[in-house]
C-alpha cells in the first residue's frame, strides 16, 4: 500500500504542475512555469483509499463513473481544505464566480471527471503488474 501511496502522489504532483503551468500561459508566462505543494502529495497519495470503489464501480457506464469521481474529488478536495484552513494552510485558494468558499472550483469539473480516469487507468497499471 505505502508503495502506492508513493505512486499516486507522484502521478498527482505531475498532473498538477503540468496543469499549472499550462493555465500559467494565461498570466503571460510564456517559461510554462508549474508549481503545486508538498501538502498535496499526501492528498494525491490518498487515492490509495478510493481502489475499493473503483472495484465496486469497474462495470458502470463510463459517465456515470467521470460523474462520481468528479463528486468524491470536489468533496475531498473541499474537506482537505477546510481540514487545512484550520491551521492557517492553505496549499490552494480558488476564487472567481465558480469558487465555492475558496475551496472548490466548479469549473474543474470536467478536469476532475478526466482525472478519475487517468487514476483508474493507475490503478489498472498498479494492478497489472502486481505493485503492491
Amino acid at each position: 500500500m505505502f508503495k502506492r501511496f508513493v505512486i499516486y502522489g507522484i502521478a498527482g504532483w505531475g498532473m498538477e504542475i503540468i496543469w499549472t503551468g499550462l493555465f500559467s500561459l494565461f498570466d503571460g508566462d510564456a517559461n510554462l512555469r508549474g508549481a503545486t505543494s508538498i501538502w498535496m502529495f499526501t492528498i494525491y497519495g490518498s487515492s490509495v483509499f478510493l481502489e475499493p470503489i473503483h472495484d465496486i464501480i469497474r462495470k458502470w457506464p463510463l459517465i456515470a463513473r467521470g460523474f462520481l469521481w468528479m463528486v468524491i474529488i470536489w468533496g475531498i478536495e473541499y474537506t482537505t481544505g477546510l481540514f487545512f484552513s484550520l491551521f492557517n494552510i492553505y496549499p490552494w485558494s480558488y476564487d472567481g464566480i465558480f469558487s465555492v468558499d475558496g475551496l472548490v472550483r466548479l469549473d474543474y469539473g470536467p478536469a476532475w471527471f478526466i482525472v478519475g480516469f487517468i487514476f483508474e487507468k493507475l490503478h489498472d497499471t498498479l494492478d497489472r503488474y502486481e505493485i503492491a
